[in-house]
């Protein structure tokens, strides 16, 4: 992602901070680096295991033409969908951890990976965040399928 899709993206991710100037100019300055932002002003963030997260990806990228933001970490053992506010605290999935108002979150700079953190999907400036009901059933359909293939 480059040029005005980025821009955009930072924009619209750093709107979510106490103040914004600073991490624009953090990511110009160092665009490798990360910012902590506070989850439950413009998105939740469901934190999903990889081995289910990646089929889960899967079945939205089939259902839309682009799902929300999703960032993985670390080896890709943990994915993170972004989806609407108010979300974590009526989540009632297990193995599910939601992260709203209240707790921040690591990111990094769109268009960039940062210490095992990447965007499998980065933000596309719109503020566009995956329905929380579609990533449901998106996630009941992976974890169906992976159940029907013997656990793999």
């Amino acid at each position: 992602m480059t040029g005005t899709g980025t821009t955009s993206a930072v924009v619209w991710l750093a709107s979510a901070a106490p103040d914004p100037g600073a991490v624009r100019r953090e990511w110009a300055r160092n665009p490798r680096g990360m910012a902590l932002l506070p989850a439950g002003k413009r998105w939740d963030v469901l934190v999903v295991p990889g081995e289910l997260g990646h089929p889960t990806l899967d079945v939205l990228t089939r259902l839309l033409d682009r799902p929300g933001p999703v960032l993985a970490d670390f080896g890709e053992s943990r994915m993170g969908f972004f989806v609407p506010p108010g979300t974590a605290a009526r989540w009632l999935g297990t193995g599910i951890r939601g992260i709203g108002a209240g707790a921040w979150i690591v990111v990094p700079r769109p268009g960039s990976a940062v210490g095992g953190v990447r965007w499998l999907i980065p933000p596309d400036g719109s503020g566009a965040l995956t329905d929380a009901g579609l990533l449901e059933l998106a996630l009941h359909e992976a974890a169906a399928a992976r159940g029907g293939r013997g656990g793999e």
